[in-house]
């Protein structure tokens, strides 16, 4: 697949402002990269938990102070590239033995109820027309249909509500703006912090590098269609 440099998002109208919520994180950085490089962006907007403009998205206010930022821009592209998996007290569970309530409410605070309140405002600042996406790095074992394994319970419920509010979104996304896009995205198995502690040997994995790439690529050939569904970093649909 090509990369970064090459890669151009076509489908939307130029001169557009993308945002990446969770900018300094190994996919969110590679994200900024290759949308900077993108010259159908004017400006490319990043965001983190850190640095003199702080979003912390569990904070109403701190998402509210955001959006009123951004609501100059002519807002194109969203892409929430934020989780937790794992930190101070929190790791997947192996069994019902190790569920924490602790635990399980800082996975949803930050896995779903963030995403939600950044949905809450800044999906107001899309344009009526024209296309436009706002996608989440959701995972694919936040899908009920797919779990085969059990496990890891914190997480999955809170990746499974995730996509809950976003095709929820989506349905009323729709009613004002047609163009619109709002999607689940599973970015695959990806060299970063997140996921070293649980890597294993014949999986496919990608460098953020490639894995922004992929995301891109299936976030450019979207179309009003694909409003509300969850895909894969290749573009296949994942059930729910």
């Amino acid at each position: 697949m090509a990369l970064a440099s090459a890669l151009k998002l076509h489908s939307f109208p130029p001169g557009g402002t993308a945002v990446i919520v969770g900018a300094k994180g190994g996919i969110g950085a590679a994200l900024v990269d290759q949308l900077t490089a993108d010259t159908n962006f004017s400006e490319v907007i990043g965001s983190s938990r850190s640095g003199p403009d702080a979003l912390d998205i569990t904070d109403e206010a701190d998402v509210v102070r955001t959006a009123a930022q951004l609501r100059q821009s002519e807002i194109r592209l969203i892409i929430i590239a934020t989780g937790l998996l794992q930190g101070q007290g929190i790791a997947p569970e192996k069994s019902w033995r190790d569920i924490n309530a602790d635990a399980l409410a800082q996975s949803i605070a930050v896995n779903t109820i963030g995403p939600a309140l950044l949905l809450k405002h800044f999906l107001p600042l899309l344009p009526r027309t024209g296309k436009s996406v706002c996608a989440v790095l959701s995972a694919r074992v936040g899908s009920i249909e797919d779990n085969k394994l059990g496990g890891w319970y914190s997480y999955r419920a809170a990746k499974a509500a995730l996509n809950q509010i976003m095709r929820t979104a989506a349905v009323e996304l729709a009613r004002s703006r047609p163009d619109a896009i709002c999607v689940s995205l599973h970015p695959g198995t990806v060299a970063t912090l997140l996921s070293a502690p649980f890597m294993k040997s014949g999986l496919d994995l990608q460098s953020p590098e490639i894995a922004a790439c992929r995301l891109l690529t299936v976030i450019n050939d979207l179309g009003p269609q694909q409003n509300g569904g969850f895909f894969d970093h290749l573009g296949e649909a994942i059930a729910f």
